[in-house]
């Protein structure tokens, strides 16, 4: 790219900063995700209902089974980590699905390469913190689990796929 495209870009960017400036936001609510007064986020549309009460019940099925969930729904920008668990010395990202219709191959056939791809590229992001957090800084074994509901039963797939 010549440089005068990026003297381009520069100028329009500092336009734009501009603009931001001499026109400020009016104040309003404080910015972030919406809470209800028991400071729950609100219910959603009815799949979103439908994903949370599944990611729950996932939940308990892990729990009960001596897995410690660590974190629930880490979102970045690559993607979103529905739960990280701990099992004895291993750090498990664990997808939840959760399909009424098994016409497409079902929950477990819904966790394709691109979605394997997001969910590698944001345990990455969030690798680090875990690992300070809840490892005393030493990098662990990692792996990825699914958790699918085609019925009303979990089936708990170890080691889905790799990264």
């Amino acid at each position: 790219m010549p440089a005068d495209s990026y003297e381009t870009a520069r100028q329009a960017q500092r336009r734009a900063v501009a603009r931001r400036r001499s026109h400020p936001r009016p104040p309003g609510p404080a910015r972030g995700p919406a809470r209800t007064a028991a400071g729950e986020p609100p219910a959603g549309s009815p799949t979103q209902r439908q994903g949370r009460a599944a990611e729950a019940r996932a939940a308990r099925h892990l729990q009960a089974h001596g897995i410690r969930i660590l974190a629930a729904n880490l979102r970045c920008r690559a993607g979103e980590i529905d739960l990280a668990a701990r099992e004895g010395d291993l750090l498990l990202f664990i997808e939840v699905r959760e399909r009424r219709n098994p016409s497409f191959g079902g929950a477990a056939a819904s966790v394709n390469r691109a979605k394997q791809a997001r969910l590698i590229r944001a345990a990455r992001h969030f690798l680090p913190r875990l690992v300070r957090l809840h490892f005393g800084g030493v990098a662990p074994a990692c792996r990825f689990d699914v958790v699918a509901f085609d019925t009303d039963q979990p089936r708990w797939i170890r080691d889905a796929f790799r990264a």
